[in-house]
């Protein structure tokens, strides 16, 4: 399989279904996949301990991390790189080609360039280094389950970049076939790493309204995170550099 995420719209397997953003009472149902039991037992303790979260699986390998998202549909895989039969890469990389709605959260003692392009090129909507705190992770599922990205900004310059410089240009006029004059400015101040909240007072519009924008514009491009969103009007020419932090 050699598809980047943005590429893969509309390839939605095993009836996957499409992110739920709209009913705010549900529990964010999460996938972990890490092949040191250790580790994976204590990040389920911390997850288990929050009200609107519920460990759904639990996997110790690539493979059955890949089967279990496709059979368990969680909201968020939190994914180690280095596991058995299947790499963290690949895993990504199957998981987004066959449920693109699930949002994968990157979490691993390594932070090589290789795996973090690899990672985000795969579909992965946030990556975490595992000495953050116990909050930090939390809020980070939080934020990808809500469409954010968990991205350090001179990383994710650096991935648009290098995407940048081989991808084909298309007319921006295009972005409006598909997406609606308001999801397009929200999707630009999304460019900018403005948070929810902030893009609701700058146009005017409650929170709950910008989130319902930005699902309505991933179920569109088929993405399940800001960055891919922004990756794929950046491709597009939808977006610029210069609408970017």
């Amino acid at each position: 399989m050699t598809s980047t995420f943005v590429e893969v719209v509309g390839k939605v397997g095993y009836n996957c279904s499409e992110r739920n953003f709209y009913n705010v009472m549900d529990k964010i149902r999460v996938l972990l996949a890490e092949d040191h039991t250790i580790v994976r037992e204590g990040t389920r303790e911390f997850v288990q301990r929050e009200t609107d979260m519920e460990v759904v699986g639990e996997a110790g390998d690539g493979e059955e991390a890949v089967k279990l998202a496709t059979e368990l549909q969680p909201d968020v895989v939190v994914m180690d790189i280095r596991m058995p039969k299947f790499n963290g890469i690949e895993a990504t990389k199957r998981i987004k080609e066959l449920c693109p709605s699930i949002a994968v959260l990157i979490l691993t003692a390594y932070d090589y360039d290789q795996y973090i392009f690899a990672l985000l090129e795969a579909g992965a909507a946030g990556y975490l280094l595992k000495g953050v705190r116990v909050r930090e992770l939390i809020d980070a599922i939080r934020a990808v389950y809500a469409g954010e990205s968990v991205l350090h900004p001179v990383i994710a310059r650096r991935v648009i970049e290098r995407m940048m410089s081989s991808a084909p240009r298309f007319s921006e006029t295009q972005a409006t076939e598909r997406l609606s004059k308001r999801e397009i400015e929200v999707l630009k101040l999304s460019a900018k790493g403005i948070s929810n909240k902030n893009i609701a007072e700058q146009l005017f519009l409650s929170p709950r309204t910008v989130q319902v924008h930005l699902g309505s514009i991933f179920n569109k491009l088929g993405v399940a995170s800001r960055t891919e969103a922004v990756l794929y009007g950046l491709r597009r020419g939808w977006l610029s550099l210069g609408d970017l932090p």
